[in-house]
């Protein structure tokens, strides 16, 4: 793996930031000032800081990361170890350092846990970790009080880049509590061989669904596949025409205040060899969504039933902003309105990696964006005395 880019030397701090002595360091006792906090150090996370160093925000002194992490890698370091680096899907460099020659036989949680830490050390962002965010609430003087586990900061601007991982969906069905088998979902997938000869469940119409199905059917004594809706199978090249519909879609959806989309919803499941190959086998033959759970499995309203050992939850993820409740961001639709990266009811709270900046992609224009709009926000308010 090799990993490549620029490092910063010392930058001229921006004329945007008029800071006093008693700005710098703690307000009250136990309480930091800086002028952004950021939430996360995934791939937005990490985005976001880079673009606050590249503008002059000194790490630890004007801005500061907070990760909730054990370690380096975002999300991607609780991957399970069968998702080598060759499986993933678009993974977008973080800007300034490249990451090529990766051996594409390794996990990718491996891959990108090494190539995260590269990049927090190369740009000198010292991250804090772990460190859980607790609340994020109003303070004096126009402010935010972001308490964590690590103590409080009192910060002009909040970069929120907490992502999904840490918020696993579960749907609920009758008789959920009596199935004497095993139930678990993708967060805490721990390959195929897991399932060796045992009669397995995949709920979900999602790429990780897919991917379960097709990994684990080798080695289970039966899989059957359970999705709400028909799944989409999208033939040809994602090509930038696609992408830009889908991320239209999703940002509808979050100017309205509704929750976001999940990206197979709207672009459709990929067509690879190893798909084509899935369905040929019968191993993606879809059944509609069963009606409630038995102790020995699933059952439909119509007098199907299928007798399982595992029910396999691939069912997703919500976003983790749970902390940001004291703001009341959240609209009447569930989600939080949006206009571009700012939180429409608060342009001090950048939400990235949320809506159609859920990807690694995304993530990084969303950072630059969020960046540059918090600048013009510190440009306009001045700092409290």
């Amino acid at each position: 793996m090799t990993i490549s880019g620029p490092s910063y030397g010392k930058i001229q701090a921006p004329a945007r930031v008029s800071r006093n002595v008693n700005d710098i360091g703690v307000r009250d006792a136990g309480v930091t000032d800086v002028d952004v906090v950021v939430v996360g150090a995934g791939q937005a996370g990490l985005s976001s800081a880079h673009h606050l160093r590249r503008r002059g925000f000194e790490p630890e002194r004007d801005f500061v990361v907070l990760d909730h992490a054990p370690r380096p890698g975002g999300a991607w370091q609780f991957r399970w170890p069968s998702l080598t680096y060759g499986k993933v899907h678009g993974m977008h460099a973080l800007p300034g350092m490249e990451l090529t020659g990766a051996d594409p036989a390794r996990p990718s949680s491996e891959v990108i846990g090494e190539y995260f830490t590269a990049y927090e050390r190369r740009f000198d962002l010292r991250v804090r970790r772990p460190v859980d965010v607790r609340r994020v609430s109003e303070a004096d003087g126009g402010r935010l009080l972001v308490e964590t586990s690590a103590g409080t900061w009192s910060t002009r601007a909040l970069i929120n880049a907490t992502g999904t991982w840490d918020k696993p969906f579960w749907p609920r069905y009758p008789g959920q509590e009596t199935f004497l088998g095993r139930q678990l979902h993708t967060a805490v997938y721990p390959g195929p061989e897991a399932f060796r000869g045992q009669r397995v469940v995949v709920v979900g119409g999602g790429a990780s669904g897919t991917q379960h199905l097709m990994e684990i059917a080798p080695y289970a004594a039966e899989t059957w596949w359970v999705t709400r809706r028909p799944p989409v199978f999208a033939d040809g090249p994602f090509d930038e025409g696609r992408g830009r519909a889908a991320v239209a879609l999703v940002e509808d959806r979050v100017r309205r205040g509704l929750p976001p989309l999940s990206v197979v919803s709207v672009t459709g499941l990929a067509v690879t060899d190893a798909v084509r190959e899935a369905r040929a086998d019968g191993v993606l033959d879809r059944l509609p969504m069963f009606d409630r759970i038995t102790p020995t499995g699933v059952e439909w309203d119509d007098g199907r039933a299928v007798e399982a050992d595992v029910i396999l939850w691939a069912t997703g993820f919500r976003a983790a902003v749970d902390h940001l409740a004291p703001l009341r961001l959240r609209e009447p639709g569930g989600g939080i309105r949006m206009d571009g990266t700012r939180a429409a009811a608060d342009p001090r709270v950048h939400l990235v990696g949320y809506g159609s900046s859920a990807s690694t992609i995304g993530a990084n224009r969303a950072g630059r964006a969020a960046v540059r709009d918090i600048v013009r926000l510190l440009e306009r308010e001045p700092v409290p005395a």
